[in-house]
């Protein structure tokens, strides 16, 4: 349910809304913008009247959201969603974003190395890996709380953005603390404590497609940041498989393009496309990533990694430095194509009106 208040509606209308809400035992997400307040309902909309919110003082109308999705909808949220990661804003008119570095941190020295090459070739956030969700036990598993205080300190010393996945509950308030943004993986999508429990450090939260997840499977569970107080959404597809497996030992998964502009219709919030996961393959990197920007991503997350023989994991789908400057400035000249020519957006998603979080 969306309650549109009355541009005309005061703080104390607001809050009778909020209260009626509140006594039937649920909870109520309000997004203030310039000229008006919208407030959605959490939780089961069956417990509350209807007719008797449309008769309060200051409510200029009450909407159904049919979707299950609802608090991140475009019936909820109409104009395009930018977030920021420090300086960095993602989303809306913006030119497309690059998030890069190596799989996995294995040394400040590796992680410098790379890092500095990728912010000359015009990176704007840092990913690297400390907690390894690795299928084998004896695959190399990270570094844990040191390859986070390696990523901080490249970070703070290059000045850019950092990003690294959170594994479990227990590894939250750590990443959150030297980290601009979380990253939940596709293995934890289901995972609605981590969810949560991350969503409420506040920062940014990067989210991930499961791999056989339905769209609107993967963005029920992305509505549960924005429940837990958090707008700071970036929505990810990295590439799907059939239940049961892969089709074929070509790619490592499928990156579903079409999820891309679906995710631009459904939902305000900014979508990212991760390449590197979706194909497994370094020599389609490129490929992929021009196809990404042209289906409207607002950017892309590439594993880049120098020396890929020293690589102790993924070593297969990192692209060399050199390749990501190449990526960038295709990213930019395609965004800029599709922008001044016959935009493949309509409607709401083209209205050119942004939200900042």
């Amino acid at each position: 349910m969306s309650i549109v208040m009355k541009p005309t509606a005061t703080k104390e209308d607001v809050q009778v809304v909020i209260k009626l809400i509140k006594s039937a035992g649920l909870k109520a997400d309000v997004s203030s913008g310039q000229f008006q307040t919208v407030i959605g309902i959490i939780g089961d909309e069956n417990k509350i009247s209807f007719d008797q919110i449309k008769a309060l003082s200051g409510v200029y109308d009450v909407n159904r959201i049919q979707v299950p999705y609802r608090l991140i909808s475009r019936s909820y949220i109409p104009h395009d969603v930018v977030v920021k990661v420090r300086d960095v804003s993602i989303g809306g008119e913006n030119e497309p974003v690059m998030i890069a570095g190596p799989c996995s941190i294995e040394s400040y020295e590796q992680m410098f190395r790379i890092a500095k090459k990728v912010k000359e070739a015009g990176a704007h956030i840092l990913r690297g890996g400390a907690y390894k969700p690795r299928t084998s036990l004896h695959s190399f598993q990270g570094l844990g709380l040191d390859g986070l205080k390696h990523l901080h300190n490249v970070g703070k010393d290059l000045d850019i953005p950092t990003v690294s996945e959170v594994r479990s509950e227990f590894d939250v308030e750590m990443v959150a603390k030297y980290c601009d943004m979380l990253q939940i993986g596709a293995r934890n999508m289901y995972n609605q404590d981590l969810i949560e429990q991350a969503a409420k450090q506040g920062k940014p939260i990067l989210f991930k497609r499961g791999f056989s997840a339905q769209i609107d499977e993967y963005l029920s569970f992305a509505e549960r940041i924005v429940a837990s107080g958090n707008r700071k959404l970036l929505l990810c597809e990295r590439g799907i498989m059939p239940l049961g497996g892969s089709f074929k030992s070509q790619t490592r998964f499928t990156l579903d393009l079409n999820a891309i502009p679906v995710l631009r219709r459904e939902t305000p919030f900014p979508v990212i496309a991760d390449p590197s996961h979706g194909t497994g393959r370094k020599d389609l990197i490129i490929p992929m990533s021009r196809s990404s920007i042209a289906a409207g991503a607002h950017g892309l997350m590439v594993e880049v990694h120098d020396r890929p023989q020293e690589a102790l994991s993924d070593a297969n789908q990192a692209l060399p430095p050199e390749d990501l400057g190449k990526v960038i400035r295709m990213s930019k000249l395609l965004f800029q194509t599709i922008k001044q020519s016959e935009t493949p957006f309509t409607g709401d998603i083209s209205n050119g009106s942004t939200h900042q979080s």
